[in-house]
């Protein structure tokens, strides 16, 4: 049974340093060819004061200091061998860079069901902003139950 009472609910506040090894080594994992997420002498000749973070690396810092099997077990009420990463998106307000301490605020969004039940979503809601409270980005990732 999909509980609507979540909605709304804090899932924490944690806050995180980007570091520049962490970019360098996210970007090789990912194939990035782009040298301004790896060069920070190229980064600040493109205009950028230090390195920037990649758009999908926010996930990556979105989790850390957060204990997400014991949300997705305890508050979600979810079984972890039943789980799937349904979906994520982001919607970006402004930049983020190497130095940067980001805050991350999750809510959840909305629950529900689909296939009569069969399925249960759980739909987060992330607000990014940096030291100086300047909002980064916006990030939603679902997941489903089945």
């Amino acid at each position: 049974m999909a509980d609507t009472s979540l909605i709304g609910r804090s899932l924490g506040v944690t806050s995180c340093e980007v570091e520049k090894g962490r970019l360098r080594f996210f970007a090789k994992a990912i194939g990035e060819t782009d040298p301004v997420y790896t060069d920070e002498a190229l980064a600040r000749q493109a205009g950028h004061r230090s390195l920037p973070v990649p758009p999908s690396f926010l996930m990556c810092l979105e989790a850390e200091g957060r204990d997400t099997d014991h949300i997705v077990q305890e508050v979600f009420g979810f079984d972890l061998g039943r789980i799937l990463h349904a979906e994520q998106g982001f919607d970006y307000h402004g930049m983020a860079y190497a130095g940067d301490v980001l805050t991350f605020d999750t809510r959840v969004l909305d629950v529900y069901q689909k296939k009569g039940g069969a399925l249960t979503f759980v739909v987060q809601q992330t607000r990014v902003t940096n030291q100086d409270g300047q909002h980064i980005a916006d990030i939603r990732s679902s997941l489903v139950q089945r």
